[in-house]
Order: structure tokens, then C-alpha cells, then sequence
């Protein structure tokens, strides 16, 4: 079993793009969110391999606004181990809500985090018509509403 390490980041330290740019389209809607939140790296022990980027919406919600693994990581348990993390983080800090928002396309990603205990809320509709300056597509389809899934820590 491998052993990871999870640290946040030092403030003013270097923004790892590379990473976040897995889980999001464009370096200027990375930028949009990253300066007002907490980033966070998981290790395993030679290379940074997933990221998570938690912003506070209120003093009662904390969204994970991205959260990514690198490839040859995916599907070995990386992001429950971010998602408890993130949790534990909630948590610690008072929140009622962990919140997340994905792509209507977004199958696999909406999956994930329903079997993490994360309940549909609601959608903003052409979300990612207005806010991105070229139709994106992910399982062959065009990506238009943002799903938004909340979990309760009450």
C-alpha cells in the first residue's frame, strides 16, 4: 500500500495549474476561484499526483470548487481520499454543507459523489454556455447546466 501525504498549500506559494486544469476547462476560470481558496496536495511520496481547492461560499457552506487526479491514479481510491479529507476539513471548521457543482455530462463525476453521500440540489442552467468562450464536451456531449450537490455534516 502506498503512503500519501496530504498538505495544504503555503499562501503566495506557486498555483499548480497542471493539476487543477484536469478537473477544469480554462486557466481563467481556475482563476475566477483559486486566490480566495484553501488548496490542497495529496503526495505519493515523489509527485504531487490529485489536487482539491475548497472555497468558502458562507460560514455554513464549503464548496469543493475542483478536485482532480492525475490519470495514472484514477480509479485507486485517490479521491475518496480527498473526499474525506475535505469532509473532515468541513467539519473541523464548523460547516454545515459541503457543496460541489459538475457538468450535466458529468456522469461518472455525479456518481462519485451520490456514493459519497452527496444529494442533487439543484442546476444552473447554461452555466457552461455563458461562462466559457467555446462549447466544452465530456461523454460525447455538449456541457450546458451545472449540477450542484450538497452533503450535510449536521
Amino acid at each position: 500500500m502506498e503512503k500519501y501525504t496530504f498538505r495544504k498549500t503555503e499562501a503566495g506559494s506557486d498555483i499548480p495549474y497542471d493539476l487543477l486544469l484536469l478537473a477544469d476547462e480554462t486557466k481563467e476560470a481556475i482563476d475566477q476561484y483559486i486566490l480566495d481558496s484553501d488548496i490542497y496536495l495529496l503526495n505519493n511520496g515523489e509527485d504531487d499526483i490529485a489536487v482539491m481547492a475548497l472555497y468558502e461560499n458562507s460560514p455554513a457552506e464549503l464548496e469543493i470548487k475542483n478536485m482532480a487526479v492525475i490519470e495514472t491514479f484514477r480509479s485507486k481510491g485517490i479521491g475518496s481520499i480527498l473526499m474525506d479529507k475535505a469532509k473532515e476539513i468541513a467539519l473541523e471548521n464548523g460547516y454545515e454543507t459541503l457543496a460541489v457543482g459538475t457538468s450535466d455530462t458529468g456522469f461518472q463525476q455525479i456518481r462519485f459523489y451520490e456514493r459519497n453521500g452527496f444529494v442533487k440540489k439543484g442546476i444552473l442552467k447554461d452555466f457552461f454556455i455563458e461562462n466559457y468562450p467555446f462549447p466544452i464536451y465530456e461523454n460525447g456531449l455538449q456541457m450546458r447546466d451545472m449540477v450542484i450537490l450538497n452533503y450535510s455534516l449536521l
